[in-house]
């Protein structure tokens, strides 16, 4: 239910922004992070990966603009580089690659008649595909989902169920536009996604017992369950016990896109302001990317 609402919704908004008379085409290019059990911080630069956007929009007055598009991104974390020791020595590893659509709306503060800079707020629904990976001893690209590293799927384990790839987040960010010509437009994003899922980085809850998970899914995913033997110095650490901790479940994944726009307007408005004309008084609203008159 949940994922065929967030299609319909997207189709709705898509149809809308390239069927609308005023459409404009942004794209999204800067860094991309997460935030979860294998990066502790809530926003950081460490880690970053790339995040790129394709969006269309359009204004349905002069203070609200809705949106429809995508997102591809890059998020990976190494424990290596958390700061608490017993995470470094746990020494867990992730990375995926982020596909998102997303339809939702800005709310520009001051209004985009006229404006040189236009601060704005937006919300939005969206869906998004992950699928997680690391890299073994011998530097092989290893998916984990189907390892089931922390039992899920196992018979042993009927509490802990394979996780969806497919999931659900709310992004909600900021943003300022800054008009260059009649249909150009430049400016800076920032948007955090919050998801409904702790296994972005295939680490949630707790170690299961190791000779099931090996009867189960094989060495390999006993390798990647428990990697505190790579750590120079604890190479016959022993496997944990059953239901040892490995990671955090009271709190779920996010991730984060910071970076750049370009807007360019496709269709709607006339370069010399009027961009609608009529109405009760019957003169004209100057084009949000019109020849501004005020910087604020």
């Amino acid at each position: 239910m949940q994922k065929k609402l967030i299609l319909t919704l997207l189709t709705v908004v898509t149809f809308t922004a390239l069927t609308a008379q005023d459409l404009r085409l942004n794209l999204f290019g800067g860094m991309a992070n997460y935030n979860g059990d294998l990066q502790s911080r809530p926003i950081t630069f460490q880690q970053a990966r790339y995040s790129v956007g394709l969006w269309a929009s359009y204004d349905i007055n002069p203070y609200v603009m809705l949106r429809g598009g995508l997102h591809f991104a890059e998020v990976r974390a190494e424990d290596r580089f958390q700061k608490n020791p017993a995470n470094i020595l746990r020494n867990l590893s992730f990375a995926t690659n982020i596909i998102e659509l997303h339809a939702g709306a800005e709310y520009h503060f001051l209004g985009m008649t006229d404006r040189v800079f236009s601060p704005y707020v937006f919300g939005a629904l969206a869906g998004f595909y992950y699928n997680p990976y690391a890299y073994d001893q011998g530097g092989n690209k290893v998916f984990l989902k189907p390892l089931s590293t922390e039992g899920q799927g196992l018979a042993g384990y009927p509490d802990r169920q394979p996780y969806s790839l497919t999931q659900f987040t709310v992004p909600l960010g900021v943003g300022v536009r800054m008009v260059l010509t009649d249909r150009i437009d430049v400016g800076a994003e920032f948007g955090y996604r919050k998801t409904f899922t702790d296994y972005m980085d295939d680490v949630s809850r707790s170690y299961v017992d190791q000779a099931v998970l090996l009867a189960s899914r094989g060495p390999k995913a006993v390798e990647m369950a428990f990697r505190t033997p790579e750590v120079p110095g604890h190479s016959i650490d022993p496997y944990p016990v059953d239901l040892e901790k490995r990671g955090g479940s009271e709190f779920k994944d996010n991730y984060y896109f910071l970076g750049l726009t370009f807007t360019y307007r496709i269709t709607g408005g006339d370069r010399s302001g009027g961009r609608l004309s009529g109405g009760r008084g019957g003169g004209k609203r100057r084009s949000s990317l019109g020849c501004p008159t005020n910087v604020f």
